[in-house]
Parts: C-alpha cells; structure tokens; sequence
C-alpha cells in the first residue's frame, strides 16, 4: 500500500478503525481454513478483478462484475486441480475481458491474472495439510510489518522518494524498514529453530515482492489517472490498494513452492 505524504496523520484513526475490521475478518477465516477461507479469498479476488475493470474500463461499467464473478468462480472451482490446468482455466476471465475492453485489454488481462493467480494461490497455500495456517499466516505477518515500519518510516523520517514517478508517496526509509521488518521476522524463526538461514533472503524477497505489489497497483492508478481503486473500504480506498502487496508477496510464495517442487 503507498505510503501516505509525510506530516499527515488525519487519517490515521479510519485506517486503523477499518484495518481492524479487516483483520478480525481474515483472522477468522484464516483459522477456520477450509470452505471458509476459499470463499473469503474468493470473494476479495473478486472485488479486485471489478476494482480493476472500472479502472480500465469505466465507460464499460456493465461487463465488469460479470467478469469479476467469472474470475472469481474460476478461482473457486480451480482449487485442488493440478497446477498447469489451474493456470490455464484462470485465464479465461482476464482473456475475455481483454477482449471485451476497448483500450488496454492487454493491461486489464495481465493485471487480472496476476490477482486471480494470487488467490488462488493463497487458497493452496492454506489447504497444505500440517502446515498450511502456519504459511498463511507468515505471508500476512511479512506483509503487515514490511507495510507498516514502511508506513511510519517513511511518514517521520521522508527522504528521497523510492520512485517518484509511479508512487509519489513512497520513499527509500520506508522501503528499507520494510526489508528490516521481514528480516527481523526471518531471524526470530531461525532463533526460534522455525528455520535456516536460508529464510532471511526469502522472506526479504516476499516483503520486495509486496512492495513491488503495490508499486504495480500505484501504476496502473497513475496511468488511469486516479487516486484509489475505488471506496469501498474508509481510509484504504478499495480492497486492491488493501490487498495489493498480500497479492505480490503471495506470487512470491507461489515461485518459490514451484522452484521446491511444490504445487
């Protein structure tokens, strides 16, 4: 999520009133796994794919939750398949809608895979028997350190601005704390006998990821020519600014399962 200028708090009392509400929502449904949990990522990745067509494609404000519900039904109903036939099915919503839209259907197509990629790869992730909560759970804790010590740095101490043409907001104090944050993270779980040292780049490489997450959402915005995806949730804008750097630290995650031989 972008950083926010720094010296402006005003806001800070909604965004943390929602993130609450947030994640008492995920906090259930990542504990109750399962037919739960599939249906709340389902349900996000879908709000996400909607968020995206009305970004691209305002002027075609009909077709987009008919697209979003197909992509969100293809996230569902791929879930348990082998890996190369679920990557094949989660193409049909983004290659319809690519066609449908008349101006940057090749942008909504990449933008709208990625995202239902990312869910579904979440729900995988959650459905590991043993360990399936455990790696939920690490993916959310990198993400919401990285975001917030990024978040705060980069309100109190500013500095030159990580890449001022695509996210104004962000800076490099922010962006480095947040590599601290999962760092610190990985060295807990090597202190804690979790791991090897293996984990510190890997988890530094997940919060890059989320970084580079939102960087990609920031822009898409940039290039529509708007602020937020939509308003759907007070002081975050829509669920793709909340949920932008979730869906690139869950790529992440989701190459290094294929290079483990997961999946």
């Amino acid at each position: 999520m972008a950083q926010p200028e720094t010296g402006n708090w005003s806001d800070l009392r909604t965004r943390i009133i929602s993130a609450a509400v947030l994640a008492i929502v995920g906090i259930a449904g990542i504990a109750l796994g399962g037919l739960w949990f599939q249906v709340m990522v389902t349900a996000a990745i879908g709000i996400i794919v909607w968020e995206i067509w009305t970004m691209i494609s305002p002027e075609q404000s009909g077709s987009g939750p008919v697209i979003a519900i197909l992509g969100a039904a293809s996230v569902f109903e791929t879930t348990g398949l082998p890996t190369s036939i679920a990557l094949a099915l989660l193409l049909t919503a983004p290659v319809i809608g690519a066609v449908l839209i008349r101006r940057h259907g090749l942008l909504f197509g990449l933008y709208a895979w990625a995202c239902l990629l990312a869910g579904w790869a979440l729900i995988a992730f959650r459905a590991i028997p043993d360990v399936g909560l455990v790696l939920i759970l690490l993916l959310v804790l990198i993400v919401v350190v990285s975001d917030s010590l990024g978040y705060f740095a980069g309100r109190i101490l500013g500095g030159p601005k990580f890449w001022p043409a695509i996210s104004p907001k962000k800076t490099w104090s922010g962006t480095i704390a947040g590599w601290i944050g999962a760092a610190l993270i990985g060295f807990v779980m090597i202190l804690w006998g979790w791991a090897n040292w293996i984990v510190m780049p890997a988890v530094v490489l997940v919060a890059l990821a989320g970084q580079l997450g939102d960087i990609a959402e920031s822009a898409l915005k940039r290039r529509m020519g708007i602020k937020d995806s939509s308003n759907l949730i007070p002081g975050h804008g829509g669920f793709y600014d909340r949920f932008d750097a979730l869906i690139g630290a869950a790529l992440m995650m989701f190459v290094f399962s294929l290079i483990g031989g997961g999946f």
